[in-house]
C-alpha cells in the first residue's frame, strides 16, 4: 500500500463513488446519501489515532461513526486505497482484517473471526475483490484477487484468485485460469442466482424419480399431475394479479 498522507487518503476516497456508482449525480449527495464512504473516511482518522497510541480514542470515535452510519470498522483493521462499501449498512469488518486496493463490499457483509485466540483471526481479501450483500467471510482465511463472494455467502476456506464463490459453506463454481492480478471487478451481475439453480435442480431429479416409478411399477400419475398443473396456473396468475 502506497504510503499517501491523511488528506490525500480521504480525497482519493470520495473520488472513488463518482468513479464507479452511476447512481451518484452530485457531490453534494456524498454528504447524505453514502455512509459507506463516511465510514471508510472515519476509520481513516481513528486508524492513524489508533497506531499513535490513541486506542481508546480511536475506539470511541470508530464507536461514534456506527452509530451513525450502521457500519462497523475496527480502527485497527488495514484497509487498502479506493475500496469502496456500497450502501453499507450492517457492514463488520473485524480487528485483524485486511483488505487491499480497489475492493468492492456491498451493504450487511461481515468480515469476521472464529476464534476467541488473540493474533491474525480475521480473513485477508486481496485486490479487484467483490464481496456481495450479507456474504459472510470469517477466519483467518484468504480471498484471492479478482475473486467474487456471492450474496449471502458463508465463506470459511481460501479461495484462489479469478473465482466465484457461492452458497452455504460456500463452494467454487467458476475459476478462470487468467492471471490473478487481471482485473475483472464489475460484472459481478453474472453471479449465479443460487436458489433459481437449486430449483431448477431439484424439478429435475423429481421428473426423474416418477419416470423411474412409472417404468418399474406402472404406477400412473397422470391424474396427479393434472392436479399439480392447476395449482401452478392458479398461483401465477395469482402472482400477476398482485
Amino acid at each position: 500500500m502506497d504510503n499517501l498522507t491523511l488528506w490525500q487518503q480521504i480525497k482519493e476516497d470520495f473520488a472513488v463513488p463518482k468513479r464507479n456508482d452511476p447512481a451518484l449525480h452530485s457531490s453534494f449527495e456524498l454528504f447524505f446519501n453514502y455512509p459507506g464512504i463516511w465510514a471508510i473516511v472515519n476509520y481513516r482518522v481513528a486508524n492513524r489515532l489508533y497506531k499513535n497510541g490513541w486506542k481508546l480514542l480511536s475506539r470511541a470515535f470508530c464507536g461514534l461513526t456506527q452509530i451513525i452510519t450502521n457500519i462497523d470498522i475496527h480502527p485497527a483493521a488495514t484497509i487498502g486505497r479506493r475500496v469502496f462499501i456500497d450502501h453499507g449498512f450492517g457492514v463488520v469488518i473485524g480487528e485483524t482484517t485486511i483488505i487491499e486496493d480497489d475492493v468492492l463490499i456491498y451493504q450487511g457483509v461481515t468480515l469476521g473471526g472464529v476464534s476467541l485466540i488473540s493474533g491474525k483471526r480475521h480473513p485477508t481479501i486481496k485486490k479487484y475483490s467483490v464481496i456481495g450483500s450479507g456474504a459472510k467471510v470469517l477466519g483467518n482465511i484468504i480471498i484471492g484477487e479478482n475473486c467474487k463472494i456471492g450474496a449471502n455467502s458463508v465463506v470459511v476456506k481460501d479461495v484462489p484468485c479469478n473465482s466465484t464463490a457461492v452458497g452455504i459453506p460456500a463452494r467454487i463454481i467458476k475459476q478462470k485460469n487468467d492471471e490473478c492480478n487481471t482485473r475483472d471487478q464489475f460484472d459481478h451481475n453474472n453471479i449465479p442466482d443460487v436458489s433459481k439453480e437449486m430449483f431448477t435442480y431439484l424439478l429435475k431429479r423429481v421428473a426423474v424419480l416418477e419416470h423411474a416409478l412409472k417404468d418399474h411399477d406402472g404406477i400412473d400419475v397422470s391424474r396427479e399431475d393434472k392436479e399439480l398443473e392447476s395449482i401452478y396456473a392458479n398461483f401465477i396468475e395469482a402472482m400477476r394479479n398482485e
